[in-house]
């Protein structure tokens, strides 16, 4: 009875999220349009921000309260794997052409930065795993770099987005959202990411407690269940903003979730972490996770940036198939491993 009550409870969280996270992307895509920002940098900031903040909730918890800081790793570096995955999926679900020939260049931007932030998040797990010189200290000088590279990454983005509105042509959106009101949107905005936020953590909690129940290993719960269980609020506020007719929102939404995860999350759970360095308590499992969430980060950059390929009769494109293939391939591998 106990594994039934919290399947239940897991699809009744999962639901809320869902229903939650749609007005969460609308009233994010009339803040976009409302004040200037743009998709790609309210994606990465507002939306990304909100649907990330349950991996640092059950990475933190997961560290004070259980003790479990490989959970927490595996749950970041796991995420950024699903949410690439999120974008294979995406591609089936436009039916415009490809996700990747709808988006502008600035989500390329994003998806480089996020490659050089998980590509730091690995390089800590190397030189951590080859020195035990900073093992002891509060906190790994690697995980300062990495929430450094973080802020500047964001200004970067910033940036980015107002070169690109600048040379752009005006855009009929705030049109479209004439008899929208911008302080409802915040409103909107606020009262949404609580609740998908909350929603999010209690779906984690019961995510690891179904886990444990089910006798699963921390890195494979970490990596796959918990990390899909957190990464709900971007399966739902990306196809939202897909349904808005916001490609850019949904696919800057996902790969700024990267972003959030190596720059701030990881960063965070080092903080939490007082027996020392993050990266020395964590399974090297994550390397692998790591290499292929770049892999996977790369072909959506070459994919942004060719914005050649076309799919007269296939349902899905490379890139979005390339995605699912090396999610389905690591989880596999994961699974084995672990």
């Amino acid at each position: 009875m106990e594994l039934t009550l919290l399947w239940l409870q897991l699809a009744a969280a999962a639901g809320i999220i869902l229903v939650t996270a749609h007005f969460m992307a609308g009233s994010a895509d009339v803040i976009a349009e409302k004040t200037g920002l743009g998709r790609s940098f309210v994606g990465v900031v507002m939306l990304a921000t909100a649907t990330s903040l349950p991996e640092l909730g059950t990475g933190v918890s997961s560290i004070v309260l259980v003790g479990e800081v490989d959970l927490a790793a595996g749950d970041a570096f796991g995420s950024n794997l699903f949410n690439l995955l999120i974008i294979g999926l995406l591609d089936i679900y436009w039916r415009r052409g490809p996700i990747l020939s709808s988006v502008t260049p600035t989500s390329a931007l994003v998806g480089i930065l996020g490659i050089l932030v998980i590509s730091m998040a690995l390089t800590a797990m190397i030189v951590h795993g080859l020195t035990e010189s900073a093992s002891s200290w509060f906190i790994s000088p690697m995980s300062l770099i990495l929430f450094g590279v973080f802020l500047v990454a964001m200004f970067l983005i910033y940036r980015a987005e107002n070169v690109e509105r600048e040379v752009a042509r005006p855009s009929d959106e705030a049109e479209n959202y004439a008899e929208k009101s911008l302080p409802w949107a915040f409103i909107t905005y606020l009262v949404t990411a609580a609740v998908v936020v909350a929603s999010a953590v209690w779906l984690a909690n019961i995510g690891e407690d179904l886990a444990h129940a089910m006798g699963w290993e921390a890195s494979f719960v970490g990596t796959q269940f918990l990390a899909l269980s957190t990464s709900l609020p971007e399966i739902a506020a990306s196809f939202a903003a897909l349904r808005l007719g916001a490609p850019e929102l949904a696919i800057t939404n996902v790969l700024g979730s990267n972003l959030f995860n190596m720059g701030f999350v990881l960063f965070l759970d080092d903080v939490a972490f007082t027996e020392g360095a993050l990266w020395n308590g964590i399974s090297q499992i994550h390397q692998l996770t790591a290499i292929v969430a770049i892999i996977m980060s790369a072909i959506v950059v070459a994919g942004i940036m060719t914005r050649g390929w076309r799919r007269p009769r296939w349902p899905v494109s490379p890139e979005g198939a390339s995605m699912i293939v090396l999610y389905v391939i690591v989880s596999v591998l994961v699974f084995a491993l672990a």
